[in-house]
């Protein structure tokens, strides 16, 4: 049993006496206005109920102040024991701390400091905390700490709550602006019977009443291309995805991805709407288009750069890498040209998964950006349209910023025998050793099979975008609660 603080034992000897006055966690209070609506109050509004969690508590004689806030602001009481009594002003004094809840109404006024403040008429108590605030409400220094009790963070961070509270209300800005422009939310399987829709190691699940063994869904797409063959003509979903592989500060196991799908689009078209997306995106979240992110300022008020990714691969390298066909030749390459040794390559089983490693490290880790990185090799996109005139390359693209990925798209393969020739292919991948290979995906093919309009589709995820954003250095600052290792283990 975990060993209680002084403080925490003072707590708990207060919460006792308030039971003995009132009750110290009361089923609810009645609110006129939020903390944000009654700083815009104007002087002499009577009446005015509000309430939070104490955060800073002033107390002295007969006049006293305490700061309360809410996820969106604070706002100063201030309590007078001429108003209050000698009874309610001393229940406050001695038994109110620091992180309880309480509601107060009264008048508004400006303090002479200019400080909008409700002078008290009459308080409630509304919640005892048992454990106090970090000392001197400095916010959680400690790392592991700060994601393990994400709810201390956001009651004394500021910077928290500004990212938190930025990233909710972008889920409004995302949905309409994708209804604005005719796209329809949808909801497919999490639980699904087939590893498709991305290059990825997936989690495995048994469905005890099927007697079924099936994977958490890596990716949405091939259910809402399947929406497509259905005669939606525009579709998309914010989806929680899960990918079981490592963590570092671009990458968690469980994020949420959303994908968009238009019928009779390509991917130019995608280009065009995603930069005006994401130029929307970045000034509704910051409110400027050109931001700074760990040092770099990135401009996304103009058209970005473009870079073709097998052209430029292909003079870094110096050798025409989508034209090779047999894994331990494509290495032997790479080391004549000095870039890696065998060892370094050993863990790349297959053509793809090789191709992707140098383009990472040799190409895209280079890239500040906002860059349009397009016409990628056809063996790293399955689910890809093949270019009409080189059958190597994808009619794909990314927006590459600060050497990371923001998002995924492509004009979708929609010839259903060319994708059954791209799902065998996978299938000998993973044979080779490629643990990050996609499934024969039958259901998908009977789909295809019933015939499917052009279509292009993009990916991008909520989690890379605020980190951008809001300028920060990992993932799980901008995840509310990342799945730790439990304390004491290595």
């Amino acid at each position: 049993m975990r060993q209680l603080s002084e403080q925490e034992i003072v707590r708990r000897d207060k919460l006792k006496e308030i039971g003995e006055i009132c009750n110290p966690y009361p089923e609810r209070f009645e609110r006129t206005h939020t903390l944000s609506e009654a700083k815009n109050l104007e002087d002499g509004t009577k009446n005015v109920s509000v309430c939070g969690r104490a955060t800073f508590l002033r107390k002295m004689g007969k006049l006293s102040f305490v700061k309360i806030r809410d996820i969106e602001d604070n706002f100063q009481l201030e309590f007078k024991i001429d108003l209050l009594g000698e009874d309610n002003y001393q229940f406050m004094k001695k038994l109110i701390d620091s992180g309880d809840f309480i509601g107060a109404r009264g008048e508004i006024f400006t303090t002479q400091t200019g400080e909008k403040t409700l002078r008290v008429e009459s308080f409630e108590f509304l919640g005892k905390a048992l454990r106090p605030l970090p000392e001197k409400f400095h916010g959680l220094n400690d790392i592991e700490t700060k994601y393990r009790e994400r709810y201390v963070d956001l009651i004394t961070n500021e910077e928290s709550r500004r990212v938190f509270l930025g990233r909710s209300k972008y889920y409004l800005f995302l949905r309409n602006y994708l209804n604005d422009y005719g796209f329809l939310e949808v909801e497919t399987p999490v639980i699904q019977t087939s590893v498709s829709g991305a290059s990825a190691k997936p989690f495995y699940t048994h469905y005890n009443a099927l007697d079924l063994e099936c994977n958490l869904r890596i990716a949405p797409e091939c259910y809402l291309k399947e929406c497509i063959a259905g005669g939606y003509d525009r579709v998309y979903e914010v989806a929680r995805c899960f990918r079981n592989e490592g963590m570092d500060p671009q990458h968690n196991p469980e994020f949420t991805q959303v994908e968009w799908y238009c019928a009779y689009w390509n991917f130019e078209d995608n280009v065009k709407f995603f930069q005006k997306f994401l130029r929307d995106s970045i000034k509704f979240l910051t409110g400027s288009e050109i931001i700074t992110y760990q040092g770099h300022e990135l401009d996304f008020s103009s058209d970005f750069e473009r870079i073709n990714y097998v052209e430029k691969l292909t003079e870094i390298l110096g050798f025409e890498f989508v034209k090779e066909t047999d894994i331990n030749e494509y290495k032997n390459k790479v080391v004549e040209k000095g870039f890696y040794s065998l060892k370094d390559m050993e863990e790349y089983k297959s053509i793809a998964q090789l191709t992707d490693f140098l383009y990472k490290k040799l190409l895209r880790a280079n890239i500040v950006g906002p860059v349009v990185m397009y016409n990628y090799p056809a063996v790293l996109k399955p689910l890809a349209r093949r270019n009409d005139n080189n059958s190597n390359i994808a009619d794909c693209f990314q927006v590459v910023v600060c050497g990371s990925e923001i998002c995924n798209a492509y004009s979708e393969l929609v010839n259903p025998e060319i994708q059954r020739n791209s799902f065998e292919d996978q299938l000998k991948a993973k044979d080779a050793g490629d643990d990050e290979t996609m499934d024969m995906d039958e259901d998908y093919l009977l789909a295809m099979e019933q015939g499917m309009p052009p279509i292009s589709g993009l990916g991008f995820g909520i989690d890379r975008l605020m980190m951008i954003a809001f300028d920060q250095p990992s993932i799980k600052d901008v995840i509310l609660f990342p799945t730790m290792k439990p304390e004491g283990r290595d």
